[in-house]
């Protein structure tokens, strides 16, 4: 082997060396100046004294450039070896983040209660009298449906308690619009505020054309 290959094989030895080392500060957290400095091989100057030989050796051992170049690799390796732990942190966080959102989605438990009592309370929260749900919104949605969340009409597709047109409109107020009553009968009261006011002007418009 040849003094330039020797030379070569240890300046190789030196990087390999220094990869390790940006390794083992990358896994430690270290700072990232930190780890550039310890990747860059210095070369060691000859001794003023060193014969003519030794002397000979080391100017050949590598030019400037080579060890430019060999400096560059350390860094390019110092900064996959950082990047690949940043990747996987950002990874494992985007992960935590997604199950936290799936948790705040998770739909409340279906209502499981009289769906009459239910309607009454919503309709006093709206701030209309009880004569609102008994003399026209509980006639108006036996009509409709008899009170079944399941209630769907074979011929138009009609939907639930207030029998929504189509029934996936209810999805605006839950995901659950298919078994859920309160989802439906919140739905259901909107509906009628929005486009008759009270849901005697909906009952009024249901015996005078059959719908509403």
């Amino acid at each position: 082997m040849s003094l330039r290959s020797t030379a070569t094989v240890g300046a190789a030895t030196l990087v390999a060396g220094a990869t390790l080392a940006v390794s083992a500060i990358a896994d430690d957290g270290a700072d990232p100046d930190m780890a550039a400095s310890a990747a860059v091989p210095e070369v060691e100057q000859p001794a003023a004294d060193t014969e003519a030989g030794e002397a000979t050796f080391f100017s050949e051992q590598l030019s400037q450039e080579e060890i430019q170049s060999l400096r560059e690799q350390a860094r390019e390796q110092r900064d996959a070896a950082l990047g690949s732990g940043v990747m996987t942190a950002r990874t494992e966080g985007s992960d935590i983040e997604e199950e936290k959102e799936e948790e705040e989605e998770a739909e409340a438990p279906a209502f499981t209660g009289d769906p009459r009592a239910l309607a009454l309370d919503m309709v006093l929260a709206e701030g209309w009298p009880a004569s609102e749900f008994h003399d026209c919104l509980e006639p108006l949605w036996e009509k409709e449906s008899n009170w079944n969340p399941m209630a769907e009409n074979p011929s138009s597709g009609a939907y639930g308690i207030p029998q929504s047109l189509p029934g996936d409109k209810m999805a605006s107020h839950g995901g659950d619009w298919r078994t859920n009553p309160a989802t439906q009968i919140a739905w259901g009261i909107d509906y009628i505020k929005g486009r008759y006011g009270t849901p005697c002007g909906a009952w009024a418009q249901s015996q005078a054309t059959g719908g509403y």
